[in-house]
């Protein structure tokens, strides 16, 4: 069996290629290599883009250095593929303000082409989605708590309406690819999944303030640097762990229900910001300086999935709680902190 990662050399994507890659898959990681959510990080961008692309080749994993926006590139490395799992993307908002053509060309377009190629193929494909379709309208239903900011349903399912309140490129574009999934469903009967995806974390997270924040507090924690924090760092989320998303890919494949999914952790995994800082302090023993700036733009103070979609689907549930995951990213940040610590 082979499956083709999109994305595969970056957090999500290495975690997929190494799960399937150690279920005897043969894999083939799809990625261009970009840089942009690495560049305001204040460490070594280089190494850190490479770093995965290291370690995948010493799983065996075959590595094509394409860009998904490539549709003649994509079929040709999907050739003889079982599976498509689809994680490459812009994945922030304040990127995707920054640059809103590359945002548009990479999730619409590049979600456009993997979706054809799974037509084409006549495979199953999962792809990255995220909470961000729902817009930030939610932030009118909200109390304010000790630590954080609470909701009566405390979880959101696929019932909520999207793109609501104030939006960026970001929402448009995760919107339109979430849409062509459905699109790709109705009219062509691909067994197609769209992932609203959460707050994710763990191992091999080159956070920073664009995207990563769990990973982000952790590294400066340990690197002794400060935190900027915008708004008032009661904003919530229900964590999840990157083995338990790769997981989900596994199970979707096993029994591929097309639909539109949210996948997280769950109230039992949700943390604030102010919480999170808490348990990295618990962890390491250290609390690094927060600053606290101004909310930024399009911001969403409060998301956590009702998943019963998925497990009811094809089986899936988050597993590892947000104690045990950020203590093994700990661990992994220890490990490599030379990365972390070049500027």
């Amino acid at each position: 069996m082979k499956v083709l990662v999109t994305g595969g050399c970056g957090f999500i994507g290495s975690h997929v290629c190494e799960h399937f890659r150690a279920r005897g898959w043969d894999v083939v990681a799809y990625d261009n290599l970009t840089k942009h959510e690495l560049a305001r990080t204040g460490y070594d961008a280089a190494a850190a883009r490479d770093y995965n692309l290291a370690l995948l080749r010493r799983l065996g994993v075959v590595v094509a250095v394409e860009d998904v926006r490539d549709f003649g590139a994509l079929m040709r490395n999907a050739e003889g593929c079982a599976y498509i799992v689809h994680t490459a993307a812009q994945p922030a908002v304040t990127i995707s303000i920054e640059d809103p053509r590359l945002d548009v060309t990479t999730n619409v377009i590049g979600t456009f082409n993997v979706l054809e190629a799974a037509r084409t193929l006549d495979v199953p494909v999962a792809s990255c989605a995220t909470i961000h379709v729902y817009g930030n309208e939610i932030n009118r239903t909200l109390r304010t708590g000790r630590t954080r900011y609470e909701r009566t349903p405390a979880e959101i399912d696929e019932s909520e309406p999207t793109v609501q309140g104030v939006l960026s490129p970001l929402h448009a574009s995760k919107r339109s690819g979430d849409l062509y999934v459905q699109t790709f469903i109705d009219t062509y009967g691909v067994r197609a999944a769209s992932f609203r995806l959460t707050g994710l974390y763990g191992p091999r997270q080159f956070g920073g303030e664009d995207h990563g924040w769990v990973a982000h507090f952790c590294i400066r924690a340990l690197t002794d640097r400060p935190i900027t924090i915008y708004g008032t760092g009661k904003q919530l989320r229900d964590v999840l762990y990157a083995g338990d998303l790769a997981q989900c890919f596994w199970d979707f494949f096993q029994n591929p229900v097309p639909g539109l999914y949210n996948i997280g952790g769950g109230m039992p995994n949700a943390l604030s910001l102010v919480e999170c800082l808490d348990l990295v302090e618990e962890i390491t023993g250290k609390r690094p300086p927060v600053a606290f700036e101004p909310g930024r733009h399009a911001d969403l103070l409060y998301f956590v999935c009702d998943s019963r979609k998925a497990e009811q689907a094809f089986g899936w549930k988050a597993k590892v709680e947000p104690g045990e995951g950020v203590r093994q990213l700990v661990d992994w940040i220890r490990q490599e902190i030379a990365i972390f610590s070049a500027s």
